[in-house]
């Protein structure tokens, strides 16, 4: 049996070999020159892992917060315009390999952040447990038959990763050619988030479909939920064997129940897929972002996971009184800074980071990268990130053993 690394080599090779010759696929020569001082940097690391996983586990003695971007890859970048305007259809570009990986490295080559994650969307795998969809561009994602009763949710198969082909060959090529230089992270959506879709049929304002099951048809909503809990551990465990170094589950409407219902319908779902993948995946760090969770933070530690990200509408300091030093944070600052004057977003890293600590943060915004955000800025935050130290920033002070909130 070939090894992880083998397997990886094979199919990037293979993918080359395969692909036409007008192919946009990236070569590594076209990475930006600063790629190789990156590596040179951690080259003298006592770990070969990457920056983002070790500070994912809390490791000590990093000698800076990694960073990375949600929404890093996508449209506010001129590159991905392009590439956009010439296939249109946003299915074609998250579930073809070529599509995937070149969108991928996009920031990669551009911004060299210290993870890189995979282009794809969170409904991915539904037509691989029996749930088709379509996107409109006026509408977004479209469910055309919503499950909403015991009969369609019997209806459902199990995950079939067959189906999936794309991502695992994607994610095979992109451990191969980021070679060790930043993490290489996959996502899932959370049961509850996927569960909306389902049930509302695709985007809505009101949840009122699926809130009202909570207690017209609980029965019916815990069996789908169920079945997606058992779907999505099987994805993330296929992610991980393809490659992914790390796991983003995005619990992106949990934010709109309130607390002790999240705790009722969400949390229990999410600690059995973690669970799962402690077991099986003990050695892959587990992040969890929910969008405005302020009021979850504590019930969002008792999941398991080995990271909370903070939206930014919570303050990074409090956030880590509230959780204490024994779990890493993820975060926070506000998209919008990356509108603001350069020397204002470097004020406010610099903010969060001092916030959050010398131990166990990786720099993120607390929410996506905006559409039309200025590409200068991407490169601005990710340049103030790679020139911090942690020896600098708290020189002469001695960190804080923090406890979690009773």
């Amino acid at each position: 049996m070939m090894s992880p690394a083998a397997t990886a080599t094979a199919a990037a090779a293979t993918f080359r070999s395969a692909a036409p010759a007008s192919s946009s696929y990236p070569s590594t020569r076209r990475r930006r020159s600063r790629l190789p001082a990156i590596s040179a940097s951690l080259s003298s690391s006592s770990s070969d892992e990457p920056l983002l996983v070790r500070a994912a586990r809390g490791e000590d003695g990093l000698p800076r917060p990694p960073a990375w971007m949600m929404r890093q890859a996508g449209r506010y970048m001129a590159e991905y315009q392009a590439l956009a305007k010439r296939h249109p259809s946003f299915r074609e570009r998250s579930e073809k390999t070529d599509f995937i990986v070149e969108i991928t490295l996009q920031p990669w080559r551009a911004f060299a952040p210290d993870g890189v994650i995979l282009f794809s969307d969170i409904l991915t795998p539904l037509p691989a447990i029996g749930v088709p969809f379509d996107i409109s561009d006026s509408k977004g994602p479209v469910i055309q038959t919503p499950v909403r009763s015991e009969d369609q949710v019997k209806e459902l198969i199990p995950i079939d990763l067959d189906m999936l082909q794309f991502v695992g060959e994607s994610l095979k090529i992109l451990r191969n050619e980021i070679d060790g230089k930043a993490a290489l992270l996959g996502f899932v959506g959370a049961p509850w988030t996927i569960a909306t879709y389902v049930v509302e049929g695709g985007m809505t304002n009101t949840y009122t479909n699926i809130k009202s099951m909570c207690y017209t048809a609980p029965n019916v909503l815990r069996g789908l939920l169920s079945h997606l809990a058992q779907a999505i551990s099987d994805y993330i465990i296929y992610q991980v064997n393809s490659g992914a170094q790390c796991i983003q589950i995005f619990d992106s409407w949990g934010g709109q129940l309130p607390p002790h219902v999240w705790e009722q319908w969400s949390k229990p779902y999410i600690k059995q897929i973690v669970s799962r993948i402690k077991k099986e995946c003990p050695h892959v760090p587990l992040v969890l972002y929910i969008n405005g969770n302020g009021g979850l933070l504590e019930r969002m530690k008792d999941t398991g996971v080995d990271v909370i990200g903070l939206d930014w509408t919570v303050d990074m300091a409090d956030g880590r009184r509230r959780l204490g030093n024994g779990i890493s944070v993820q975060g926070n600052v506000d998209p919008a800074f990356l509108f603001s004057p350069l020397p204002v977003l470097t004020d406010e890293i610099h903010r969060v980071v001092k916030s959050a600590g010398p131990k166990g943060h990786i720099l993120n915004l607390g929410h996506g990268v905006l559409q039309k955000t200025p590409e200068e800025a991407v490169a601005h935050f990710f340049d103030v990130t790679r020139s911090l130290r942690y020896d600098s920033l708290f020189q002469g002070s001695v960190a804080e053993e923090l406890q979690p909130v009773a």
